[in-house]
């Protein structure tokens, strides 16, 4: 996951799954979200992911950013920004977000990546 934000959401959604104190809403979405990040973690590429490169994005970070579905065929859908990295066989995650209107020029300019963390002895990669 992308540092801070993410690791900090996935902490507490995790934590609160356990005591049982997510509401049905939480409950719903981190389901989704562990089905989407098992899916990830086995093959970025998995068909229920629809996975591709984010050009904007990958212009406005300098590295290669991807957007893949958390849901589809709902209204504002949620998507996950990850990118490879910071080190080999790594995915980070920098963002959870719904899914921008893509017809519009600018759509991706509201989108807040978190940082990724430093490869070993490097450093981070995103803004």
């Amino acid at each position: 996951m992308g540092v801070p934000e993410m690791d900090q959401l996935w902490l507490d959604l995790s934590n609160r799954s356990r005591q049982g104190a997510l509401d049905k809403e939480e409950l719903k979405f981190f389901k989704k979200l562990v089905k989407t990040l098992g899916y990830l973690a086995a093959d970025p590429r998995h068909n229920s992911l629809a996975s591709h490169e984010i050009d904007d994005l990958s212009r406005k970070y300098g590295i290669k950013i991807f957007q893949s579905y958390l849901e589809n065929n709902t209204p504002s859908a949620g998507r996950l920004f990850w990118t490879y990295g910071p080190d080999k066989a790594d995915i980070t995650v920098l963002a959870i977000e719904p899914h921008p209107e893509d017809t519009k020029r600018g759509a991706y300019e509201r989108i807040k990546l978190s940082k990724t963390p430093p490869a070993k002895g490097g450093k981070s990669e995103t803004k």
